[in-house]
């Protein structure tokens, strides 16, 4: 800034400057450290200080832009006609007039255009008194401090410690410190687990820990840092909160401790959550592998017996039982025990027809039976069931395929176990649809296999299936040195029915003669059906005496087909031959087919209604019911 003219002093001394009626030492003038100005009652600068450059170039640069925002702004003293310096800037003429008007110093922090931004100096404008008369009155001293860099460093302090207040608060729930004591003596203003900070102030933190398995003191009372550590903190509401701290000891100058700073996040959620994605990639992959387990398998018994052991083993049970509904052709068979019996289910007419739970395959040592009134309850409620019998917690589940009910999983676990976990109902819900799906496949795949051993009327063995079976027990039959019987059996007259009464007739006949067969042989016996009217009977353990009493058993049964049959003068019977194999008699399974082919045709030339005993290899036989059979091997009719 152009300082103007200076007044010439008054004395040769340099010690004084004269100022317009105003000495001042210069010294004291010369070793002020900042900016000095005197300006008069026209805010104009009067006299500069040595120190003043900085000060004056502000002033100028603050000036100048003044002019060019506007020749006649509102305050701004118009451009000076008599060569003298420029009026203050309006921040300082404000300041002035203050001064004056007031009588008193004032001082305050302005900002004036500096080279690459704002300057900050503190103001000081002290009034000035004139000692003579004709002194121009107003005139003031302004003393100026450049705080540019001060003022510059205490917003970057103060950025910085706002930025790091802001971090703290964003990455944690809380910042703390505790004393000497162990006391809180700071906690962030939102407080903490819904307390209000003044109330945790002086509370001792440790009658907030519930638990705690970290290393060293709880993090509060920390004698060295520690870092993510998990504490578990009562909240306000009296729920426990996992708390992740991290914290660090404070020691004072003399290696005492006095107490530690730290910081916490609540992390309940969190792990809630983790603990959440963890169960359900548990019963991710207990699941797979019950799937992989039943889709590796191939015998369908061994498949539900992995199902049951995969799934008592994978939700820590110690007795999982499988059960089935059997198919509608099993429906007949009687309920496996008490308790199995199934819930009656809607059939086309509206009646209630009785289904059946059946074991499928068991883990553990308890009986099947023992689920008897657990698959009650269940046939009521057609969904998940939790109940306890005696020491047992019991979860059951029913197994589903398109909407009907296909079987069960039964789970057994002790009592003092604790209860079945909301992890435990998801996976039997989840498992029992998986398992509904393999009862299904089961049950195709058995109906399949029925279907290639069974003759598709009566249910009885077919031709294939009967000499499959026939010769895996004549190899037995070798190796024990028992004995065992074939009859090979022929309907009488049965092309009579078929010709007269129709097929549904015939078949219905045929229906009958299986019900004989059935009912007058034992389990252990085979039954099949070889084709047309042709049955064939394998008597396990019979030798010839129980086989011919079994042969006059069947002749006699089947009189009573000709009373249903109503034949006429060709009445319906049965022509049986009967072959007994001998130990040691190195005798074919096809020899003893044949003979028994061949005895039941002797049968039918006798007269038919009779039964013919095959002669042994290389001998003789006889018959019953009628004369000595004719034991050749002629075609006659059926």
């Amino acid at each position: 800034m152009s300082t103007g003219t200076r007044a010439e002093p008054r004395a040769a001394a340099d010690t004084l400057v004269d100022a317009g009626l105003l000495s001042l030492c210069r010294s004291a003038l010369e070793s002020y450290p900042g900016g000095m100005l005197i300006i008069d009652a026209r805010d104009r600068p009067m006299m500069v200080g040595p120190r003043s450059d900085s000060l004056t170039a502000a002033l100028d640069r603050a000036a100048a832009e003044e002019t060019r925002c506007s020749s006649n702004a509102s305050g701004l003293a118009p451009a000076p006609a008599d060569g003298l310096p420029a009026a203050m800037p309006g921040p300082v003429r404000a300041l002035a007039e203050r001064a004056r008007t007031d009588g008193v110093a004032v001082e305050e922090i302005v900002s004036l255009p500096g080279e690459t931004g704002p300057a900050w100096f503190r103001l000081s404008l002290l009034p000035l008194e004139c000692l003579e008369p004709d002194c121009q009155p107003g005139r003031l001293l302004v003393l100026a401090r450049d705080v540019t860099l001060e003022r510059t460093l205490r917003a970057a302090l103060v950025d910085s410690r706002q930025r790091y207040k802001d971090f703290v608060e964003i990455s944690t729930d809380f910042a703390w410190e505790t004393g000497r004591d162990g006391a809180f003596v700071f906690v962030s203003p939102r407080g903490a687990l819904g307390y209000p900070a003044q109330r945790l102030v002086a509370t001792d933190p440790a009658s907030l820990v519930a638990e705690y398995f970290g290393p060293g003191s709880i993090p509060f009372h920390a004698r060295e840092p520690v870092e993510d550590v998990d504490v578990w903190l009562r909240a306000a509401t009296g729920a426990l909160a996992c708390v992740r701290m991290s914290a660090t000891p404070l020691y004072n100058a003399h290696g005492e401790w006095s107490g530690a700073r730290g910081v916490g996040r609540d992390v309940t959620r969190e792990r809630d959550r983790d603990a959440a994605l963890a169960r359900a990639r548990n019963r991710e992959r207990i699941l797979a592998y019950i799937t992989r387990a039943i889709r590796d398998e191939v015998n369908p018994t061994d498949m539900l017996a992995t199902a049951a052991e995969t799934l008592g083993r994978g939700l820590g049970a110690t007795v999982c039982q499988v059960f089935r509904v059997p198919a509608a052709e099993d429906a007949e068979r009687p309920p496996a025990g008490p308790g199995e019996s199934a819930p009656a289910a809607a059939d086309d007419d509206g009646e209630r027809t009785p289904l059946t739970f059946v074991p499928g395959a068991r883990w553990g040592d308890l009986g099947y039976m023992a689920a008897g009134p657990v698959l009650d309850r269940l046939r009521q409620r057609r969904g998940r069931l939790e109940v306890e019998i005696g020491d047992w917690s019991i979860m059951a589940a029913p197994t589903v395929y398109r909407h009907a009910l296909n079987g069960a999983v039964v789970l057994w676990r002790e009592v003092g176990r604790g209860p079945w976990s909301e992890d435990d109902r998801l996976l039997i819900g989840e498992i029992a649809s998986q398992l509904g799906i393999a009862l299904e496949q089961i049950a195709n795949h058995e109906s399949i296999l029925r279907m290639s051993r069974t003759d598709p009327l009566t249910g009885l063995f077919n031709r294939r299936a009967f000499f499959g079976e026939l010769e895996r027990r004549y190899r037995r039959l070798e190796r024990d040195r028992s004995p065992a019987s074939l009859i090979y059996l022929d309907l009488d007259n049965f092309k009579v029915i078929n010709d007269r009464s129709g097929h549904k007739a015939g078949d219905d006949l045929l229906l009958r003669l299986r019900d004989v067969l059935v009912g007058n042989t034992r389990p252990t016996d085979l039954v099949a059906r070889l084709g047309g009217d042709e049955f064939a009977v394998w008597l396990e353990g019979a030798d010839s005496g129980v086989a011919q009493a079994k042969a006059e058993m069947l002749v006699t049964a089947a009189r009573a087909l000709d009373d249903a049959a109503i034949a006429g003068d060709k009445p319906l019977s049965l022509s049986l031959g009967v072959a007994v194999h001998e130990a040691g008699s190195g005798e074919t399974l096809a020899e003893m087919v044949a003979r028994a082919d061949a005895a039941m045709y002797a049968a039918k030339h006798t007269g038919k209604n009779a039964w013919h005993l095959a002669p042994p290899p290389g001998g003789g036989g006889h018959g019953g019911g009628g004369a000595a059979p004719d034991t050749r091997n002629t075609e006659v009719e059926a």
